[in-house]
């Protein structure tokens, strides 16, 4: 008989291209630990492309009798953004964990009701997919920030500059409030931004613009803020689709170095630039590089999922963990939409952006970003 624990039977919900081309290659990775059980996708006909391709038993085009039939163990739901909520409470309640794609949710609010049907011990938890804090270059930096090696950080850059060409927005659950949530700062930036709040803390204040330049949107295509960190540092952040050379730049500067990195859709090793300060001993360039080159990726966040799970503890880039950097882009959107600083403190049940990212009316966010409108208070 073998000594090794028994798999964890995983459904995956929405087969399209995220869950072929992410999720399906980093489960298959993983399949001495898990056995994908099921596919579930609204199409039928892409659910059994899907789970044909990766030989997947089970297929479904309704999650509720997906859920009662095969009751899996963990639930990676892979759909457009207005389904998150719902799949992610129907999983939890059916005894499931759960991994999401991004943006997390909606709004704040969704957020706070899905942590609502948690566990509250040993789960079933949430998780959302943030694989940039999980490559080597992250988990060693982490550790050295934690040991105090660097010093207090001082100053920051993050910047994601992506290109979308018009033609990305007009896929029908794109560019919408009601289907998206946002622009550029919840679809794309908010890797970036949660690798940095992961590394350097929580944020106290933001002032930030918006507009929409040059595509058909309801929401914003480019967005700047000024971020400050509890910590008493600094961050510029700049989240763009109109940007041809593309480019995803993190930077900080500590007491005693620079640490900068710079990639696209995910990094290895190779792309961090260490820079000690003149005074500091030539021994901190020894830190750098870490001994093993782990690339951020869904399989390096899973292989932790999978861990947690094990161990029946809340994973990382879950709970309050998870929920950073939505309320960073819920603070910059109350910032950009009504004008002036926002506080982390003041995003409260009731605060018209913890409740939807427009605020109180999409129409009149939307002429804002267009320049319709003049932003009140500025």
């Amino acid at each position: 008989m073998s000594d090794l624990p028994p798999r964890i039977r995983t459904a995956v919900v929405g087969g399209g291209g995220i869950a072929r081309g992410s999720h399906l290659p980093a489960l298959s990775s993983a399949r001495e630990r898990v056995d994908v059980v099921a596919i579930v996708d609204v199409d039928p006909d892409r659910a059994h492309a899907t789970a044909d391709e990766w030989d997947v038993p089970g297929r479904y085009t309704d999650l509720g009798t997906m859920l009662a039939t095969e009751s899996p163990d963990l639930v990676v739901v892979c759909t457009p953004p207005a389904a998150h909520k719902e799949a992610v409470i129907a999983s939890l309640d059916a005894g499931a964990w759960v991994w999401c794609e991004k943006p997390p949710a909606l709004s704040l609010a969704e957020y706070d009701e899905i942590c609502a049907h948690e566990g509250t011990a040993n789960g079933p938890y949430a998780s959302y997919v943030f694989q940039h804090r999980f490559g080597s270059g992250a988990e060693r930096l982490r550790h050295h920030l934690e040991e105090g090696a660097l010093g207090r950080p001082l100053v920051g850059v993050c910047n994601t500059l992506w290109y979308r060409s018009p033609a990305y927005f007009e896929v029908p659950w794109r560019a919408k409030w009601a289907t998206e949530g946002g622009g550029p700062s919840m679809g794309h930036g908010i890797h970036q931004m949660d690798l940095m709040l992961s590394l350097l803390g929580d944020w106290s204040e933001v002032t930030a613009r918006m507009s929409t330049t040059a595509r058909r949107t309801e929401t914003e295509d480019v967005s700047m803020a000024i971020v400050e960190l509890e910590s008493g540092a600094t961050v510029s952040m700049v989240n763009s689709l109109l940007s041809p050379r593309e480019t995803s730049y993190l930077r900080f500067d500590f007491e005693h170095a620079t640490v900068e990195l710079e990639h696209l859709h995910g990094y290895d090793n190779g792309h961090w630039r260490w820079t000690p300060a003149a005074h500091v001993d030539a021994r901190l360039s020894e830190v750098w590089p870490p001994r093993v080159d782990e690339p951020s990726s869904h399989r390096a966040q899973l292989s932790a999922l999978l861990d947690a799970h094990a161990a029946g503890r809340r994973p990382r880039a879950g709970g309050a963990d998870g929920r950073r950097a939505l309320e960073l882009i819920a603070g910059m959107y109350a910032s950009a939409l009504s004008g002036g600083t926002v506080r982390r403190r003041d995003l409260v049940p009731g605060h018209p952006f913890h409740e939807a990212m427009y605020g109180d009316d999409a129409s009149a966010a939307t002429a804002i970003l267009e320049r319709k409108e003049i932003v009140p208070g500025v």
